[in-house]
């Protein structure tokens, strides 16, 4: 089967150097891997060291580049500025992070405690801002940064379940344009990828019962969940010198599902 990726020439990526947060599952590790694969240089960041170890030897082992994996809570601006440092340490700079450390479960509003509306906020939103400080110096010094985000369609429209995410994640998409204005003299974009539902994920098992991915499918114009190499291909876009003059963008990959239709209570 034909993947979203095969448009891209091999070594496309040669000389990049990525950091991708939540790089050890889903979404992110599908990144971090077409990353490796198409030549660049990565280091993949999760607290979970067990999954994030084996994963990062899968990728290396898949793409022939050594795969760095630094385990770390991007809630802790320390921790994360530490998997920033190592990552120069090991590879000499840092021109690419990719945000994608992300906690999400259904809930009610009214049943959702302060604590889980609080702790979806810090990983979401309050890491992403902390690994994008870390990262700052080291993108100014290449020249040539991204800041990329992973964002969501949550927040287009009221979003049964889901107000902590959709909240995090309309700040995130806020800073990413913030960043784009103030850093872009400094030689660093800042775009985001709001991916709709994507089938064989984490998220996706958890958040989506057989009767609401069914009615999901059935209106997203697509006809169908999304694929991970398909949110990975924007990513190596972004990445790419075809994307030299996009910044501040969030780049929508959803199969028309935010434009189609209210949502369905739970994706």
């Amino acid at each position: 089967m034909t993947s979203a990726l095969d448009v891209f020439r091999d070594h496309v990526l040669d000389g990049h150097v990525a950091v991708v947060t939540g790089g050890g599952t889903g979404i992110c590790r599908g990144i971090a891997r077409a990353y490796a694969r198409l030549g660049a240089d990565v280091c993949i960041v999760s607290r979970k060291a067990d999954v994030l170890e084996a994963t990062a030897r899968e990728l290396s082992a898949e793409s022939g580049r050594d795969v760095l994996a630094v385990a770390a809570d991007v809630r802790d601006p320390d921790a994360i500025a530490h998997a920033i440092a190592r990552t120069v340490e090991r590879f000499g700079k840092l021109d690419t992070l990719v945000n994608g450390a992300a906690g999400n479960f259904l809930a009610p509003a009214a049943a959702l405690s302060p604590n889980g509306f609080r702790t979806v906020i810090e990983i979401d939103l309050l890491g992403s801002f902390f690994a994008a400080r870390a990262a700052f110096e080291a993108l100014k010094a290449a020249g040539n940064g991204l800041v990329l985000n992973i964002s969501a369609t949550l927040h287009y429209h009221g979003t049964p379940l889901q107000v902590h995410a959709s909240a995090a994640k309309a700040g995130v998409d806020a800073m990413t344009k913030n960043l784009a204005v103030e850093w872009g003299r400094f030689g660093i974009r800042s775009c985001a990828i709001a991916p709709g539902p994507i089938g064989d994920t984490e998220g996706m098992r958890r958040l989506a019962t057989p009767e609401v991915a069914a009615k999901a499918t059935a209106i997203i114009p697509a006809g169908r969940f999304g694929a991970i190499d398909e949110i990975a291909a924007a990513a190596v876009f972004l990445r790419s010198p075809a994307a030299a003059y996009v910044t501040g963008h969030v780049m929508v990959v959803d199969g028309g599902h935010s434009i189609a239709t209210p949502s369905v209570a739970g994706i």
